[in-house]
């Protein structure tokens, strides 16, 4: 990646996953992110825990909290293999 690389809309990504598929890429996002039980947890939880991780990313100084969206930074999810499967 590049420095002109924009960083990555999480709304835009989410819409690109699909609204069928997107439980499953949150429980898989969770997972990839520690998060222990994501498989099992209500999807009102998952929700809540995603929200949670991506302001973790926010602290860390991989993202950018824009209203009701984050910006990542480019490579914030190199090793999401889930958004590998996204950007191929």
């Amino acid at each position: 990646m590049t420095a002109d690389t924009p960083p990555l809309s999480w709304r835009e990504l989410e819409t690109r996953v699909g609204l069928d598929a997107l439980p499953a890429f949150h429980r898989s996002f969770l997972s990839w992110r520690g998060v222990e039980g994501a498989a099992e947890m209500p999807l009102r939880r998952v929700s809540q825990r995603v929200d949670a991780e991506l302001n973790r990313l926010v602290q860390s100084g991989q993202a950018q909290k824009q209203e009701e969206d984050w910006l990542l930074e480019p490579g914030a999810l190199d090793e999401f293999e889930a958004y590998q499967v996204l950007t191929q």
